[in-house]
């Protein structure tokens, strides 16, 4: 079962203002039983799942970790097109503009988060890094479209030898080493609740891109 599950369930009963014994005999299990589900020390049955979902009125994918949204809905393709600019639809594909909205939403996220960590270099290396991912999309799309690549300083054959992928390196190196050395307190609130009160409609737009991503690497590391 999620990680997320038992971390949930506990501040749940909390932002509910009970106690465990209260909580525990509404959901018809023993105090110690809820005690070791809170604590991950056990997983328990689908049953107790979906009773939990009803108490705390959460959906289950909300109670699992997999949306940050309470209801459990993702973002509809009509949602991200509603916040989208109507010329932005008409002048390119709907699926470029959904995937615009969420990656744009998903790093607005991100930087928010940064910013109130407050880490000026891990703010700029994780800018370093994705700005190096959009530069060699870029670089690929101006090839195979046949554009002349002498307007980049970087010369075309050592764009094809790895350049940019030894620069996200680099950078998410320095990123990682920032965030170890940053203060623990410093850190701002990750928990689901807290996200989507800071940062309403877009952190849904991160969760299906960390979703999507998740899904993608998890099955090409089983390969």
């Amino acid at each position: 079962m999620s990680s997320e599950f038992s971390r949930t369930l506990s501040l749940l009963r909390k932002e509910r203002g009970v106690s465990q014994r209260t909580a525990a005999a509404d959901l018809g299990v023993s105090q110690a039983l809820l005690s070791h589900y809170e604590n991950g020390i056990r997983e328990p049955g689908l049953v107790f799942v979906v009773r939990a979902c009803d108490y705390y009125h959460v959906s289950a994918d909300f109670m699992l970790g997999r949306t940050l949204s309470r209801e459990g809905s993702m973002l509809t393709s009509e949602e991200i097109l509603n916040a989208a600019e109507p010329s932005n639809v008409l002048s390119g594909s709907v699926m470029a503009t959904l995937q615009s909205k969420l990656l744009g939403g998903a790093i607005g996220v991100l930087f928010g988060l940064l910013g109130k960590l407050g880490d000026k270099a891990a703010i700029n290396a994780a800018a370093a890094y994705l700005g190096s991912g959009v530069y060699q999309l870029y670089r690929h799309l101006y090839r195979a479209a046949g554009e002349n690549e002498a307007y980049f300083a970087l010369d075309a054959e050592a764009c094809t030898m790895g350049i940019a992928d030894a620069d996200r390196k680099l950078t998410e190196t320095r990123y990682v080493h920032c965030l170890r050395e940053a203060k623990q307190e410093a850190f701002p609130d990750l928990a689901p609740e807290a996200l989507t009160s800071a940062y309403p409609g877009r952190c849904q737009s991160m969760t299906q891109v960390l979703s999507s991503a998740d899904a993608r690497l998890s099955d090409l590391a089983r390969k």
